[in-house]
């Protein structure tokens, strides 16, 4: 039986989601939702939904599902307008950092009986140098390769773990389970603070004294490193994430400008050997890092084979079922 499966948020992460579940030939209705009425259309054009609607409510009224693939500072909003048209059982996931704080709204706004479960994807490594973003950038093998991070609240029923981590493996990632305090801190080191590295770089070269100059000869290490800020949150959920997760984005601003620091003094120093052992050394992590990514060892013997034609019935049966038999014994 086909359920539907809404999605919020109809750019590179909700569009792949809707593209993975075509790919995978998962049996779910997939309706879609966005604010923009174009990447709404762009996205159902290439066949990452079978519908738009346009109207919030509407388009999770009728969803088992509803998946919040929205920047930080949509969330909280978002979940007001939908609380109330959420049928009973409803399992919502979303795709925002700052874990913590999504989770507290979610328990704050979600009427009983709805689920919350936090995700937190990381992409294809294929697609990390990828220069597109929004509904362009969406593949349907985006999170192949993979892992998603599952944040699953205290109390969590074990029919909506089960489910969570079966539809992580029907988008062809392997789910990694995390608490929201060790997930904000990684997401704060390897997501948000490059986020904040590329701004303060942006800050402290644009139209600042020689730019007129600098801008026609940036090339590729300029481009590289303040694209961070380009391809990803925008700038109200980038700061908005990193208010919300201070604790961890002050500490690891101030090892970050320790790092500066070091290496300022180094070449201040004229000390030819330190710059070189540092940059050697830099140089040999990223080159270890991307090649560890690449490969993906961790991923190997963990893949597990889900049965996608009967996942809307177990969709059914693992979040309604039990409601289905009480309302027929209400009707005896």
């Amino acid at each position: 039986m086909s359920v539907q499966i809404t999605i919020v948020g109809l750019g590179q992460i909700g569009s792949s989601i809707g593209l993975a579940l075509k790919a995978h030939e998962v049996n779910v209705h997939r309706v879609g939702h966005d604010k923009d009425p174009q990447a709404g259309k762009e996205s159902q054009r290439m066949g990452a939904v079978d519908d738009v609607k346009y109207n919030l409510p509407a388009s999770v009224r009728e969803a088992k599902i509803v998946i919040l693939a929205l920047p930080l500072a949509e969330i909280r909003e978002t979940l007001q307008v939908i609380a109330p048209d959420l049928q009973e059982g409803t399992l919502v996931l979303d795709t925002a950092p700052a874990k913590a704080t999504v989770a507290a709204w979610a328990k704050e706004l979600l009427p009983a009986g709805r689920h919350y479960v936090g995700l937190s994807p990381a992409i294809n490594p294929e697609y990390l140098h990828g220069t597109e973003f929004g509904v362009k950038a969406a593949r349907a093998d985006l999170f192949e390769k993979g892992l998603i991070v599952v944040n699953a609240p205290m109390g969590t029923p074990g029919n909506v773990f089960n489910l969570t981590m079966e539809l992580v493996n029907l988008l062809g990632a392997m789910p990694l389970l995390m608490d929201t305090t060790e997930t904000d801190g990684v997401f704060a080191s390897t997501h948000v603070l490059p986020q904040l590295a590329s701004a303060a770089l942006l800050d402290m070269t644009v139209d600042q004294p020689g730019w007129q100059e600098a801008r026609k000869l940036a090339g590729r290490p300029y481009a590289a490193v303040t694209s961070g800020t380009a391809y990803h949150d925008d700038a109200l959920s980038l700061a908005e994430t990193a208010v919300e997760n201070r604790e961890n984005i002050v500490r690891l601003l101030n090892a970050y400008i320790t790092a500066l620091i070091n290496l300022r003094d180094e070449i201040d120093d004229n000390d030819r050997e330190a710059v070189l052992r540092r940059l050697t050394d830099a140089w040999k992590g990223r080159v270890r890092w991307l090649d560890e990514r690449t490969a993906a060892e961790w991923l190997k013997g963990e893949a597990q084979q889900m049965d996608a034609v009967s996942f809307g019935d177990r969709v059914n049966q693992m979040l309604f079922g039990g409601l289905l038999t009480d309302r027929q014994k209400q009707r005896k």
